[in-house]
């Protein structure tokens, strides 16, 4: 019998408590087959945050008391993982009283204490390759790129340095320390800052605003529900389209349909020859006709200075329609080459 199939027959799910954002774990309360039918917490989530949950580990098959020594030598593996760019999740369970096992279903408040620490797993979770190559490209473009993470400050860290966002050592601010903060201090951190780890909704909105309150253009990027909000407040909220949910695509102005951010900095590079095309094109175009008018004007105003007044005291014209008008195609031609098309006919 394989693991996931003993693991089936032995446990039976009763309950849930959901992952939410802010508390940064969740909880699934088990029926245990193999002991009685005694009803288990299991717990997993954010390591920093499951360990104050916990006051045991368990070694071997022994249950220990999680003292002092114990939980600085899990902190550091832990800090080992996220320096490797791995994701890091802990696991933890307590089995429960009787009494706890009866009113597990109707109260699951106060359950996830007294946990005993079973280990953390680190997962991989590497990068595109083409991710770093766009973000220089998009630095060199003068486009800002900033980390907003839920992950482990490390991780964040590392990640963030591997790709070119950072430089190796740079300070990363966490949620706490965004709260700790007056709103002077928030929108220096947020001007300095580029990696933003373990933050709620919350902060990702007020980063979005302390940014558009300096003067940036703000495009936001995300795909779950928790970044529906940021995705509305930016100024061009990019949601995911293959992991994207629902919601976050309602919110956004874009959907990024193959998930690379390689694309986005394509689209910028795209939009920003347009642009230049339509700038060049508006410029030569309102040189062109301003001289067509002034000579126009200037050859009526100034007819008799000029010569331009026949025998009979009409005026001639210093450009007639049909020279006027001939011009035109030629901005037509001059348009559709500057936006990359060949010209019709």
């Amino acid at each position: 019998m394989g693991l996931t199939e003993r693991r089936l027959k032995r446990f039976e799910r009763i309950a849930e408590i959901p992952f939410t954002s802010e508390r940064k774990m969740m909880s699934t309360l088990e029926c245990d087959h193999e002991h009685d039918d005694r009803v288990v917490v299991i717990t997993k989530g954010a390591p920093d945050v499951l360990l104050a949950r916990c006051t045991q580990v368990r070694v071997g098959m022994e249950v220990i008391a999680l003292d002092t020594a114990m939980r600085s030598r899990i902190v550091a593996e832990v800090d080992a993982l996220s320096d490797a760019a791995l994701r890091t999740l802990a696991v933890a369970y307590r089995p429960l009283t009787a009494q706890e096992g009866a009113l597990a279903t109707e109260a699951l408040e106060g359950l996830e204490r007294d946990l005993i620490f079973v280990g953390t797993v680190g997962i991989i979770d590497p990068p595109r390759a083409e991710a770093a190559v766009a973000i220089r490209e998009a630095r060199r473009a003068g486009i800002r790129v900033i980390m907003i993470t839920g992950d482990h400050p490390r991780t964040a860290a590392r990640i963030a340095h591997d790709l070119g966002i950072v430089a190796a050592g740079a300070a990363v601010l966490t949620g706490l320390q965004l709260d700790a903060m007056d709103e002077a201090g928030f929108a220096q951190a947020v001007r300095l800052t580029s990696v933003f780890a373990r933050v709620a909704p919350a902060h990702k909105m007020r980063i979005v605003a302390a940014l558009q309150a300096d003067g940036s253009v703000v495009a936001m990027t995300g795909d779950g529900v928790n970044d529906a909000p940021a995705l509305k407040a930016a100024d061009i909220g990019i949601a995911m389209g293959v992991t994207g949910t629902e919601v976050s695509r309602e919110a956004a102005r874009m959907i990024l349909v193959d998930d690379n951010f390689a694309t986005i900095v394509e689209a910028v590079r795209e939009g920003r020859g347009i642009f230049d095309s339509i700038r060049k094109f508006l410029r030569y175009l309102l040189s062109s006709n301003l001289g067509e008018v002034l000579t126009v004007f200037l050859g009526v105003v100034g007819a008799s200075v000029l010569g331009l007044v026949g025998p009979s005291g009409a005026v001639v014209v210093p450009l007639l329609a049909t020279q006027i008008l001939w011009d035109q195609p030629r901005h037509r031609l001059w348009a559709c080459a500057g936006h990359g098309r060949r010209p019709a006919g």
